[in-house]
């Protein structure tokens, strides 16, 4: 097997990983009283994915992992919540990965693209949300988004801001990122 054979095998891996993390992470914060589903666990190892495997795996990532979590323990509920995450979280995986690979490889670009694919992720949440609900007859209001996509969501993006820039940071540092660009 070749070099690139190698590191496909490799992202494969990591892609599995970061979505066993995806589905185990919301079992964490769940443990902590009123702001656990705030943290928005799912959506740390699916913007990682994007950056560390590229926009493919995020995007494969980030379709599959609300929709499993779903099937397998009925959390988060799967029409219309895990649906429209899915498609929330794979425009995370993606935007990340696509920007992150265009953008000079400088710290500033890991905040550009993670700001941008949690804008983007929103706004495409936001949109799927409302024939989905109404397919489950219930109205998606514009209040409905503003505490969806941002009042409920501030501890999570708080910790998305955080952390995500520092563990690709680390990773970039350790040399990782370098050697999966291959």
């Amino acid at each position: 097997m070749g070099e690139k054979g190698k590191i496909s095998v490799l992202k494969l891996v990591l892609s599995a990983l970061f979505l066993a993390l995806g589905i185990v992470l919301p079992f964490l914060t769940g443990q902590v009283p009123e702001i656990g589903n705030m943290l928005l666990p799912m959506h740390l190892p699916v913007l990682v994915c994007g950056y560390v495997c590229g926009w493919p795996y995020g995007l494969a990532v980030g379709a599959v992992t609300p929709i499993l979590r779903s099937l397998m323990y009925s959390r988060p509920v799967l029409m219309p919540s895990a649906v429209a995450m899915a498609f929330e979280l794979a425009v995370y995986g993606a935007v990340t990965g696509l920007l992150y690979a265009k953008l000079p490889k400088k710290n500033w670009s890991v905040y550009v693209s993670l700001i941008s694919a949690m804008v983007a992720g929103r706004v495409v949440w936001g949109l799927v949300s409302i024939p989905l609900c109404g397919l489950a007859n219930s109205a998606f209001s514009f209040e409905a988004f503003l505490g969806g996509a941002l009042l409920n969501a501030i501890p999570g993006i708080i910790l998305q801001l955080v952390l995500v820039p520092l563990i690709v940071m680390a990773l970039k540092r350790a040399g990782v990122l370098k050697q999966l660009q291959l």
